[in-house]
């Protein structure tokens, strides 16, 4: 499999929590295939209610 850099900008309210979000990215797209982060993304952006389940089962 092939590897692209990117360079991105986090918002965040420190740095270290700017490393903790990029490295649990890191791991999604690791471990998800595009189709399923995209899925996952929409569910996020679209769809309060199951982002809200997930959040709890997960205990954030």
């Amino acid at each position: 499999m092939n590897k692209f850099n990117y360079s991105i900008t986090i918002s965040a309210k420190t740095e270290a929590e700017a490393i903790e979000k990029m490295k649990a990215l890191t791991i999604l797209a690791s471990k998800l295939t595009s189709k399923e982060l995209t899925k996952l993304a929409h569910t996020v952006e679209h769809d309060p209610i199951k982002t809200a389940m997930a959040k709890a089962y997960l205990g954030v």
